[in-house]
C-alpha cells in the first residue's frame, strides 16, 4: 500500500508549510491575533454589560468579529494570492515541473499548505480565549471552563468563511500570474461585501444562502435589548440555511479550485521585464562590420534584430551637479516614472472604477437630504466612503513601490544613478500620493457630474476643495508616509502588510467602541462635521500629523539600506 505521505501532493503540501515556516509574516499575524484576543477578552464590553466571557454568545459574537472586523478577509489575500506566482518569480518552474509532479499534485498542494498556514495562524485568536478562561480578571465573569464551542463556532464561522476567499484569491494569484490584482481586489473586499448585504438585505433566505462569512446566522438576536443571564445561558443555534450556506461555500470552493485546475498551464508566460530606470535588451551582442575600408562595430539587438551603428550612439550626459534645482528637476522625473508604473498596475482597472461607482452609490441612487448644502453633503458622503480605498490602496501599493526595484532584480542599477537618496525615496513616497490623490479627483469630478445631473444645484467646488484638503490629503499624506517608514524599517514586504492592517484592524475597532480621539485618528474618523473643519483644533490636528509625516519620512531616509 502506497504511504499518503510519500506522494507528490504531500511533498508540495510540507514545502509550503516549511517555506512558510521560514516567512515572517505567520508569526506577525499569530501575535496580531493573539494581542486582539487579549483586548477583545479584557476591553470589550463583556466586563461593563456582565456577559460571560466563556459563554457560547460571546465565543460566537468574538469569532464573527474576529473574522470580519479585523481585516481578515484582505490578510487572507497576504497569504494565498502569492503562493504560484512566487514559484514564477523566483524562476523556479523548470526545476519543479522536471519532477514527477502533476497539475492537481501541484495545485493542491499549494492550496492546502498555505491555507493550513493560515488556520494556524487565525486558531492563535481562538486558542488565546480559550486559555484566557483561567485567568482571573476583577469584575469578570466566567463559566466553567469549556472546549468545545472554541471549536465548533472557530470551523463553522472562521475556517469555512475563509476557505472560499481563500480558494478565490488563489485562483486570481495563479490565472493571472499576478500577486497584485489579488492584493487589488482584497482592497475593494469591504465595500463590495458590504453593498451586496445591503442590496440582499431585503430579499429573505437569500442573503443568508449566499453570504459567503455567514454574519447573518444571528441577526435577529438583538444582545442590547437582553439580559446578561439570559446571553450567558444562551446556546448559539445555526438554522437550515446556515448550514446550508456552509455546504454550499465548500462546494464552491471546490469549483474554483476546479476551473484553476483547468485554466492552469505548466509553461511560464514570458514577457519582457518593466525596468524602473533602464529597458535592458534580453540579449546582445557587439560584431565587426567593415566602413569605408575601416573597422569599426556595430551593436547588434536580438530582441528587435535592430542594428546601431556604435559610432553614431549618443551616450547619456551625466551631470554631477547637487545644486536643489537639479535635484528638483530628477526628483519630478523620478516621481513620473513612479507614477507611471503605478498606473500600469493592471489591478487599478478594478479598483479606480469600483471606488468611484461605491463612493457616489448612495448619493447617485437614494434621496440626498442637505445639510448645509447639497456640495457639502456630496464631498462629505464621498470622503467618508473613500476612506477604506484610500488605506488599502496606500499600503499595497507602497509596498509594491518600495519592494519593486529588488523584485525585478535591477536596484543595483538604480542605486547606481547620480541621484540622492531623497530622490529615490521621495519619489515612492510622491508616487503613491499622486495616485491616491488622482483618486480623490476622480470621485470629486464625479459627485459633481452626479450633482448636476439629479439638479441639486449650485455646486459649491469650496466646499469639495475644503472637505477633501482637510480631512483627507492630510491622511493620504500620513498613512503613505508611515508605510513607507514601515517598509524601509522592516524590509519585508509582507510582514509591513501584515503590521500595517493589523495597525489600521485595531485602530477602527477602538474607533468604533468610542477610543477616537484625534491624537491618533489621522482620519478623523467620525470626529468632524463641515462646519467643524475651521475649527481651530482640527487645524491643529492637521498640522500635527503634517508633523508626524515628516518625522516618518525622515525615520525612513535615515534607515534607507543605500545610505550604508
Amino acid at each position: 500500500m502506497r504511504n499518503p505521505f510519500h506522494t507528490p501532493f504531500a511533498a508540495v503540501f510540507t514545502n509550503e508549510v516549511l517555506l512558510s515556516a521560514r516567512r515572517v509574516a505567520p508569526y506577525a499575524l499569530m501575535m496580531l491575533f493573539s494581542a486582539n484576543a487579549v483586548l477583545w477578552w479584557g476591553w470589550g464590553p463583556a466586563v461593563a454589560k456582565g456577559w460571560a466571557t466563556n459563554s457560547d454568545f460571546y465565543i460566537h459574537r468574538n469569532l464573527v468579529g474576529f473574522s470580519f472586523i479585523l481585516g481578515l478577509p484582505i490578510l487572507n489575500a497576504v497569504i494565498m494570492g502569492d503562493p504560484v506566482v512566487r514559484d514564477l518569480r523566483l524562476d523556479v518552474y523548470p526545476l519543479i515541473f522536471s519532477k514527477p509532479i502533476g497539475r492537481g499534485s501541484y495545485l493542491l498542494g499549494k492550496f492546502f499548505g498555505n491555507f493550513f498556514v493560515l488556520v494556524c495562524c487565525q486558531a492563535v485568536f481562538a486558542i488565546t480565549l480559550f486559555v484566557l478562561q483561567w485567568v482571573p480578571f476583577s469584575g469578570m465573569v466566567t463559566l466553567p471552563v469549556r472546549v468545545l464551542p472554541y471549536v465548533r463556532h472557530f470551523f463553522f464561522v472562521v475556517v469555512i468563511s475563509h476557505l472560499v476567499l481563500a480558494a478565490f484569491y488563489f485562483a486570481v494569484g495563479t490565472l493571472s500570474r499576478n500577486a497584485k490584482i489579488v492584493f487589488g481586489l482584497a482592497v475593494c473586499f469591504y465595500p463590495v461585501y458590504i453593498t451586496y448585504l445591503l442590496l440582499l438585505k431585503s430579499i429573505p433566505g437569500v442573503g443568508v444562502f449566499t453570504d459567503p462569512l455567514n454574519l447573518q446566522s444571528q441577526s435577529g438576536l438583538d444582545p442590547w435589548s437582553r439580559s446578561a443571564d439570559f446571553l450567558n445561558q444562551y446556546v448559539v443555534s445555526y438554522s437550515a440555511s446556515s448550514y446550508a450556506n456552509r455546504v454550499w461555500m465548500i462546494a464552491v470552493s471546490a469549483i474554483i479550485l476546479f476551473v484553476v485546475y483547468s485554466r492552469f498551464a505548466i509553461a511560464a508566460r514570458t514577457k519582457p521585464s518593466e525596468m524602473t530606470v533602464l529597458r535592458l535588451s534580453s540579449a546582445a551582442e557587439i560584431v565587426p562590420y567593415t566602413l569605408d575600408g575601416g573597422s569599426s562595430y556595430q551593436l547588434l539587438d536580438s530582441t528587435n534584430d535592430a542594428m546601431f551603428d556604435r559610432d553614431r550612439v549618443e551616450l547619456p550626459k551625466v551631470s554631477a551637479t547637487r545644486s536643489p534645482a537639479t535635484t528638483l528637476s530628477k526628483l519630478l522625473a523620478a516621481v513620473g516614472m513612479e507614477f507611471r508604473l503605478l498606473r500600469a498596475e493592471r489591478s487599478l482597472i478594478v479598483i479606480a472604477p469600483l471606488a468611484i461607482v461605491l463612493s457616489i452609490f448612495d448619493l447617485a441612487f437614494y434621496r440626498v437630504v442637505p445639510e448645509i448644502s447639497y456640495s457639502v453633503t456630496y464631498a462629505s458622503g464621498t470622503a467618508k466612503a473613500l476612506l477604506l480605498f484610500l488605506v488599502g490602496m496606500i499600503v499595497f501599493y507602497t509596498g509594491e513601490a518600495m519592494h519593486r526595484d529588488r523584485e525585478v532584480k535591477i536596484e543595483p542599477v538604480v542605486w547606481s544613478t547620480p541621484a540622492p537618496n531623497i530622490v529615490l525615496l521621495l519619489s515612492k513616497f510622491l508616487g503613491t500620493v499622486v495616485l491616491a490623490l488622482s483618486l480623490v479627483v476622480g470621485v470629486g469630478l464625479t459627485a459633481t457630474v452626479i450633482q448636476l445631473v439629479r439638479g441639486h444645484t449650485p455646486v459649491d467646488f469650496s466646499a469639495y476643495l475644503l472637505v477633501y484638503g482637510v480631512v483627507l490629503v492630510p491622511g493620504v499624506l500620513l498613512v503613505t508616509a508611515f508605510v513607507v517608514a514601515l517598509n524601509i524599517l522592516l524590509r519585508n514586504k509582507y510582514l509591513a502588510y501584515v503590521l500595517a492592517i493589523g495597525t489600521s484592524a485595531g485602530l477602527f475597532y477602538l474607533y468604533s467602541t468610542g477610543h477616537n480621539h484625534w491624537l491618533y485618528n489621522p482620519l478623523l474618523h467620525q470626529l468632524w462635521t463641515y462646519p467643524d473643519l475651521t475649527n481651530q483644533t482640527i487645524l491643529i490636528s492637521r498640522l500635527y500629523f503634517l508633523t508626524l509625516t515628516a518625522a516618518f519620512l525622515m525615520l525612513a531616509l535615515l534607515r534607507h539600506e543605500r545610505a550604508r
